[in-house]
């Protein structure tokens, strides 16, 4: 059978952490099958519930045994309390000699216990938060998480944070919160996503009064970057340009990422690759961590340029050689396309400048 959920397990240390019980919303079948009636003035739709006490004739011990109008029961109210319920028109008695119940107004319930199954939570696909980091998780899923586990002001660790769905949902619900995570790729795609979703900035002093936030030990120099692993750097050359990395790692087809126009953004992803590749505007990426870009490598990705019928292209590499550079501007000359050469220092200047 398919695998089709996940177990959250919840650990703690000591016995005063919060578990605050959720309740979801009735639904619509569920409110016409047991909230018939409507009172006529104000409108307010109620259930008739059963007030006598459980177990019958053998009821647990310390429910009251008396008669109330007319009818003689173990009850599970006091008798003083019954009267202040009658007297408030929360005790109906439909005909002469029938049980009285009890009026339980739909405005006034809890709503439906959460239970162990919660089936009200799709995918991050289907409502359009897709970012595609592989590992990510619905925001609404760690919203509830946190409001069962948390409260207002708690501080809140994710120490494999990822894209930061965690964050966002701790920022959301008035939540302190930390993430950690190894990827410095994961890190900006992260402090996009604050700045972006929760309207953060991304400044010392404000986070300091609780009104923005810093990320800390990003690399800051080549020498750092060098040492990556070959797909982490690919990473953060093309996030740091804003792009959108391929779902692929391997059969790119010398196309390490995808550069999106604000205005081709669209509000769904493809379902077949992840890749919004049912999109015709975008421009490609080509990332090299070797010490210099040389002409073979500028001459490969000018014919996936003309196999794609790209117009513009960014390649980022550490350094370019002169037949590189030269390669370039003849094939904007002759071709008509263009290839924009980064290096790795213009791209930590510009970041370093973003940041200020």
């Amino acid at each position: 059978m398919g695998r089709v959920h996940d177990s959250i397990f919840l650990y703690a240390n000591g016995p005063g952490y919060p578990f605050n019980h959720l309740y979801r919303a009735y639904d619509e079948e569920y409110i016409e099958k047991f909230y018939k009636h409507t009172e006529p003035k104000a409108g307010r739709r109620y259930s008739l519930g059963d007030i006598t006490a459980p177990g019958g004739a053998a009821p647990s011990k310390g429910n009251p045994h008396y008669e109330f109008l007319g009818v003689e029961r173990w009850w599970h109210f006091s008798k003083e309390r019954m009267q202040q319920l009658y007297e408030q028109g929360r005790i109906v008695q439909t005909k002469p000699g029938a049980v009285p119940r009890e009026k339980r107004y739909l405005d006034e319930g809890k709503g439906v216990p959460l239970g162990t199954v919660w089936d009200d939570i799709g995918p991050v696909q289907g409502v359009g938060e897709s970012l595609g980091y592989p590992t990510q998780k619905p925001l609404k899923l760690l919203e509830r998480v946190l409001e069962i586990s948390s409260n207002e002001n708690d501080v809140v660790l994710d120490a494999f944070c990822g894209c930061g769905t965690a964050l966002v949902a701790a920022q959301k619900l008035k939540r302190q919160w930390v993430g950690i995570d190894i990827s410095p790729t994961a890190c900006r795609v992260m402090a996009k996503r604050l700045k972006k979703d929760s309207g953060l900035k991304e400044d010392e002093k404000l986070q300091q009064i609780g009104r923005g936030f810093v990320v800390r030990d990003l690399p800051k120099t080549e020498e750092e970057l060098r040492k990556y692993p070959p797909f982490e750097f690919e990473n953060w050359a093309v996030v740091a340009l804003g792009g959108t990395k391929n779902a692929r790692q391997v059969g790119d087809m010398g196309i390490d990422g995808r550069i999106y126009p604000i205005s081709a953004m669209p509000e769904r992803r493809g379902a077949r690759t992840g890749e919004m590749d049912f999109m015709d505007e975008w421009y490609p990426i080509q990332v090299k961590q070797s010490a210099k870009v040389g002409r073979p490598d500028i001459d490969a990705f000018e014919a996936v340029m003309i196999r794609e019928e790209r117009m513009l292209g960014y390649f980022v590499g550490f350094e370019f050689t002169g037949d590189a550079l030269f390669e370039i501007d003849r094939f904007r000359r002759k071709e008509g396309r263009e290839i924009k050469a980064l290096t790795v220092r213009e791209i930590l200047d510009e970041e370093m400048t973003v940041t200020k």
